[in-house]
């Protein structure tokens, strides 16, 4: 509820009722002897005294997860327990993290796992809120209060249908670029942010291409791309098979390469944790 700050939404995430949720506050506030929530018409936002009481709470559950994990692998590392809340961008949540998590998830079994897959942006807001313990986005952003760690570096690539009349060109020029139709992924998107970036090395911004579709997501964008004839720039680790069936062609474009490099990020101050710790360690030997 404290940060839906909506009862239909804290009700399903908790899969109770409205009433039930309402029944809890009330108790929690006759307990503590403080109002928790301010209701204004429709809007609900947190007292001082819920704030407070949140702060807490989050330092009382990364406690408590941290010392079921540190006890739990005193005497067997492979009895592991506790709570990782992950949050990755779409490249790697789709396509690079379900074959490591499942590997980490047979090794300690007893931990729980949890994954959201969001655009870097929407990753980097979680952590900063406390909603997961550890991000994997793509590139650094200009965050004080958050810790990054290299991961894997990837490749961007220009692609588009094999119907396309852009498929019969050999090879673009970096000019050609503006005169073509293309889509794009949405704003936040890391894989956007690569294609922006090597764009403005050489002159050009977003804004000068044809550009007359955004969508978001990697799926979305790859699919559009197979029934239309425009340029696309996607992850080349997301379409292997679509190059291999010959769905979807790599457009080469002379001296115009992008590449991006993926961090694990976490709120300073949690760098060690041992559960953290543990999985970045064996992410890393996974790769």
């Amino acid at each position: 509820m404290a940060t839906q700050l909506s009862f239909s939404k804290a009700g399903e995430v908790l899969f109770i009722s409205q009433p039930a949720i309402s029944k809890h506050i009330k108790a929690l506030e006759a307990f503590y002897k403080t109002t928790l929530f301010e209701r204004t018409g429709n809007a609900i936002r947190l007292t001082k005294g819920g704030h407070l009481l949140l702060t807490h709470l989050r330092e009382a559950k990364k406690i408590q997860n941290r010392l079921a994990f540190e006890l739990s692998i005193l005497n067997d590392h492979l009895n592991a327990k506790g709570q990782l809340k992950l949050g990755a961008s779409t490249t790697v949540a789709l396509y690079i993290i379900p074959k490591i998590l499942s590997a980490f998830h047979q090794k300690y079994p007893d931990i729980k796992i949890s994954l959201l897959n969001r655009n870097t942006d929407t990753i980097t807001r979680a952590l900063i809120d406390q909603e997961i313990d550890i991000g994997i986005v793509e590139g650094k952003r200009k965050k004080s209060t958050i810790l990054y760690q290299p991961f894997i570096t990837d490749e961007v690539i220009a692609v588009c249908s094999a119907k396309s009349p852009i498929a019969r060109k050999k090879t673009l020029l970096i000019p050609d670029l503006k005169n073509l139709p293309v889509v794009l992924r949405e704003q936040g998107s890391g894989t956007l942010a690569a294609l922006k970036y090597c764009l403005e090395k050489h002159g050009i911004k977003i804004a000068d291409l044809n550009a007359g579709v955004r969508l978001a997501g990697t799926e979305a964008l790859k699919n559009f791309l197979r029934e239309d004839d425009c340029l696309g720039f996607l992850p080349r680790g997301s379409i292997l098979k679509e190059l291999r069936d010959g769905d979807l062609v790599e457009v080469k474009i002379e001296k115009f390469q992008i590449t991006r490099n993926f961090f694990f990020i976490q709120r300073h101050g949690t760098d060690n944790n041992e559960l953290n710790k543990a999985f970045i360690r064996f992410c890393k030997k996974e790769v």
